[in-house]
């Protein structure tokens, strides 16, 4: 779902933090025909030596670009629909669902700034016997939850920072609500009103919140404030897969040039979070990591070639 409160310097999916449509340009796909050009009635849209340029101020997504594009290389990113329609759409899958165990996971953006549609569609799959979810990084009004909350098998609650002061440096927001969300989600699951399980989830993200101060912080939060609500703790590696979706919307990342984290820093961090008060067996990690050189001599040895 499109929109987010949060404005997080990693974020991997900067098409959803506007809560309005947007189109992006595809350079890969492009014929050269120049038809998008002709059809915007604002103007936005020029053709340039590096392929098609969009005026972000003059663009005001109506999508008529996309529609006429006989490519696909101009693309709408954000579509209405309404609660049937989805659901007739989401079912079609079923037989997915019921094989492998999974279900509908609401995510973004951010869910819960949607709050009647999301509630209505997890009302929805219940009704039809669809296991769902809801993603969230937990800044929103206790009346969004609650109208949410009743119709969620899972939660999957962001927990990104415990220090306020740096959580407001890089998400643009500082945590005390989110913290007090999470607690309400984990008395929920302990009163058994709904939703029936929860998972705390932590990205590591380089020069952020990837330090044994905010992770061993986190698990402390946990252990005195969430257990026995919480059934997982996921640790997710920095994920930089997203480059293009910055360049295509016309916006810089911070973290453009930064790599991939590697397995034995993960390894490293989750063995912190285990030792920071929590049930060691709910740690988990997952994500890519780059893979790491190894010499294929050591150091100091001499090695002879017969041929």
């Amino acid at each position: 779902m499109k929109g987010c409160p949060l404005k997080c310097d990693w974020c991997h999916n900067p098409e959803s933090i506007s809560p309005f449509p947007q189109v992006h340009w595809t350079g890969s796909r492009c014929i050269g025909c120049k038809t998008c050009v002709d059809v915007c009635p604002n103007h936005a849209l020029t053709a340039g030596s590096d392929g098609i340029v969009i005026n972000r101020e003059s663009c005001d997504g109506c999508g008529i670009c996309a529609e006429e594009c006989p490519s696909t290389a101009m693309e709408l990113l954000g579509t209405k629909w309404t609660v049937e329609d989805l659901l007739v759409e989401l079912v079609k899958d079923r037989a997915y669902f019921e094989k492998s165990g999974g279900g509908v996971t609401v995510s973004g953006g951010e869910p819960t700034m949607q709050p009647r549609f999301a509630g209505e569609l997890l009302k929805g799959l219940n009704r039809l016997g669809v296991h769902t979810a809801l993603d969230s990084c937990g800044l929103c009004k206790e009346e969004a939850l609650d109208r949410i909350l009743p119709h969620a098998d899972l939660v999957l609650h962001d927990i990104k920072e415990i220090d306020p002061q740096r959580h407001k440096a890089f998400t643009g927001s500082s945590n005390e609500r989110i913290l007090a969300n999470v607690v309400r989600v984990a008395k929920r699951v302990q009163a058994d009103g709904g939703p029936n399980e929860m998972w705390v989830r932590t990205p590591i993200i380089p020069r952020a919140t990837d330090t044994e101060e905010n992770i061993s912080g986190i698990g402390k939060f946990i252990a005195s404030r969430l257990a026995p609500a919480v059934k997982r703790w996921e640790l997710c590696s920095f994920n930089n897969m997203c480059r293009d979706k910055y360049t295509r919307l016309g916006k810089d990342w911070k973290y453009k040039d930064e790599p991939l984290l590697t397995e034995a820093f993960m390894e490293r961090i989750t063995e912190i979070a285990r030792h920071s008060g929590v049930d060691p067996d709910i740690v988990h990690w997952s994500g890519a990591t780059r893979i790491e050189e190894k010499p294929t001599v050591a150091p100091g040895r001499q090695v002879l070639l017969l041929g």
